[in-house]
């Protein structure tokens, strides 16, 4: 008799990226988000104590590396994983997700397709 616990691949998937930052951090990543200065310039409500604890949980999880450079003042740079980047469809769906929304008059027909073509370029979607 198989006694393992089948977990959710769904649940499984979320657990890693559950913080309230932890998506948006991937997303800029792809756009080439690296240091921690960079994370903050786009989230002001982001303060440095969650910042640095979303990014140790993520790259406790894989999803991100870090590397400590040796300048003066010592700089610190993050990089996605092989495993990260294997996110690009997670957030390329998201962000579809409100773009297909055709009554949602946030964007303009123009700015909604703009945005579609920049997610799959940068997140290397090909349809």
């Amino acid at each position: 008799m198989n006694t393992e616990k089948i977990v959710c691949p769904v649940d499984k998937t979320l657990n890693l990226i559950n913080k309230k930052w932890s998506i948006q951090i991937i997303r800029d990543m792809f756009f080439g988000k690296k240091h921690f200065k960079e994370f903050k310039e786009d989230k002001p409500k982001l303060s440095n104590k969650v910042l640095s604890n979303c990014l140790k949980e993520l790259e406790e999880n894989r999803l991100i590396q870090k590397k400590v450079l040796n300048t003066t003042p010592i700089t610190t740079e993050y990089y996605l994983t092989e495993y990260g980047k294997s996110m690009n469809r997670i957030v390329f769906e998201l962000a579809m997700f409100t773009l297909h929304d055709e009554n949602d008059n946030s964007y303009s027909d123009e700015t909604r397709e703009e945005l579609k073509n920049t997610f799959r370029k940068t997140l290397k979607i090909d349809d």
